[in-house]
């Protein structure tokens, strides 16, 4: 069973039907025992990090990824849960989860693109990704493929070790990262067509060394 951790930041259902699209088993959830009890957890979200930590702290959920991250088991973070696994984000001024060393800022105010174009924030649409590490999550994909941003933040890990794919859009960000048994992605694989409908089949398969 994959627990799909329900923090009250939104954007769960959406994740649960491109599961059972792909023919896994899966529980929206903010029962401690329940994601205790998963095989897999996916940490998934849209909206602030002030507001997200809250309601972790406050349902002691923030403990039980930590537990299950030092468990070995598989996690996937998306979107406000890959930034919220950072040490802190410049949002709300938060201290996060910090299971990866790093922190996550906002993009700056102006930006514009290599043909000078004005770049507007948040960062909304469909990107390519630059693979920089090979990985099992991601195998299966093409250059050419693009993914869905919905983000006026990103993550910088301080180990580059940590990114293993990044994303050109003004400045080059990672938007992909992670650390033993688990990856997180900046974009919304759950609403990036067959691309991301194989990341999520690929991280339900995935066993972490």
């Amino acid at each position: 069973m994959i627990a799909i951790i329900d923090y009250k930041a939104g954007n769960l259902t959406s994740v649960a039907r491109a599961l059972s699209h792909i023919g896994y088993e899966c529980v929206v959830t903010s029962d401690p025992e329940k994601i205790e009890k998963s095989e897999r957890i996916v940490f998934p979200g849209v909206g602030a990090a002030g507001s997200a930590m809250n309601s972790l702290k406050e349902m002691k959920i923030d403990k039980i990824i930590l537990n299950a991250f030092s468990q070995g088991k598989p996690i996937l973070g998306i979107c406000l849960g890959t930034q919220v696994i950072m040490g802190y984000s410049e949002e709300n001024d938060t201290d996060c989860v910090g299971i990866i060393p790093g922190e996550v800022k906002a993009f700056p105010e102006r930006m514009e693109s290599e043909d000078n174009r004005f770049l507007k924030i948040p960062h909304m649409g469909w990107n390519s990704i630059d693979i920089k590490t090979k990985h099992p999550v991601l195998t299966g994909l093409n250059r050419t493929d693009e993914f869905y941003f919905v983000h006026g933040y990103y993550p910088k890990p301080q180990n580059n070790d940590n990114i293993f794919a990044s994303t050109e859009y003004g400045i080059t960000f990672a938007s992909v990262m992670g650390m033993k048994n688990l990856i997180a992605t900046q974009f919304h694989p759950e609403k990036s067509g067959r691309p991301g409908l194989t990341i999520l089949k690929n991280f339900c398969e995935w066993k972490p060394c």
